[in-house]
């Protein structure tokens, strides 16, 4: 199983966002915040409860430096199906 931390690549499989992909800010205490660097920017992530999501293989490296546009860039692949860690 893998295991849910900061920079985790995760699909929400409830609630409105169902189906989409998110990267794990922080894990806390039974939920975690995400952002996809869209609707959910890094600067207002979304807190989730840790059973919506399901964690996949792919991890993203968040930084200081880590911008919204580069979160976006690397989920599209996730949400448009051609990822190379893209899980079904």
């Amino acid at each position: 199983m893998v295991t849910i931390r900061e920079g985790s690549v995760v699909k929400s499989i409830a609630g409105r966002d169902k189906e989409r992909y998110y990267v794990v800010v922080s894990p806390a205490n039974g939920y975690v915040f995400i952002a996809d660097g869209k609707v959910r920017k890094l600067e207002h992530p979304k807190k989730k409860n840790i059973r919506h999501v399901w964690p996949t293989e792919g991890v993203i490296p968040l930084g200081p430096e880590t911008t919204n546009r580069q979160i976006r860039t690397i989920l599209s692949g996730y949400n448009d199906g051609t990822s190379i860690c893209h899980e079904d």
